[in-house]
């Protein structure tokens, strides 16, 4: 079996690519083990900085194999699923981007939203497809829906199963940034290393923390939160450098994530 998720490190950006083109890059567990595997290492890398996930070939991720579902169905399923859940990247402290090139559907869809940022190829095909398999609303997708675009909005792509493109993705809401497919890398990559040089990457990781954590919190206990993290900010050399680099008029250079 070839590498199911291909890494490449490039100026502190880490890119890593489902590589089931011929699947369309469709979900199997051995494909989302690797992937949380190499989330893990990059976490500990310091010179990683922020990570970029994308699909080789025309798809992102089509969402579970049907060879999979199959077994489900039928009751052959043996494989022992991975413990991590599917929202484990969320727990990963450094920003991940998703850069949806093509299919973006059921499962695959979920993986691109528990990313922190996500740009589109305008022309890629979105799909939640769950009711027209008989499914559910999987992996927390009714609970970060309606966050994200609203209830009505997450009803109707939940309800209804339609197919829909990456330019109406970002009109819902569901993507940060919609451009041409051509461009779709370069410009997810130009982003990511924009974060990676100016952002301070502890910085970065209490946001994360913030924002996922704070989705289940009083505008109270999010404002008193923060001023204990912002009081935390200012012991660190992150805080200084951040400063120093300001009024010197020059990048800064912050330390690695510890």
């Amino acid at each position: 079996m070839s590498e199911l998720v291909l890494s490449s490190l490039d100026g502190g950006v880490l890119t890593l690519t489902f590589n089931r083109p011929d699947r369309l890059n469709a979900w199997i567990d051995a494909m989302g083990r690797r992937y949380f595997d190499l989330l893990e290492e990059a976490e500990r890398d310091p010179d990683v900085r922020v990570i970029v996930v994308t699909g080789a070939g025309k798809g992102f991720c089509a969402g579970a194999d049907f060879q999979t579902l199959g077994a489900l169905r039928d009751g052959s399923y043996d494989e022992e699923p991975d413990k991590r859940p599917t929202t484990h990247p969320t727990t990963i402290r450094k920003p991940i981007l998703a850069a949806v090139n093509g299919a973006c559907a059921g499962l695959g869809m979920v993986h691109a939203l528990v990313c922190d940022l996500v740009f589109t190829a305008a022309e890629a095909k979105w799909t939640t497809a769950f009711a027209r398999r008989g499914l559910i609303a999987e992996y927390g997708l009714a609970w970060i829906l309606p966050k994200l675009i609203g209830q009505a909005k997450a009803m109707d792509i939940l309800l209804s199963g339609r197919t829909f493109t990456g330019a109406e993705a970002g009109e819902l809401g569901l993507a940060n940034r919609v451009v041409p497919g051509e461009r779709l890398l370069e410009e997810t990559l130009a982003y990511a290393r924009e974060l990676a040089v100016h952002s301070s990457p502890a910085s970065m990781a209490v946001i994360k923390r913030q924002v996922w954590g704070d989705w289940q919190k009083s505008l109270d206990d999010s404002a008193s939160e923060a001023v204990r993290l912002m009081l935390e900010s200012f012991a660190r050399p992150d805080f200084a450098e951040g400063v120093a680099s300001f009024v010197e008029r020059r990048p800064p250079a912050f330390p690695p994530l510890t």
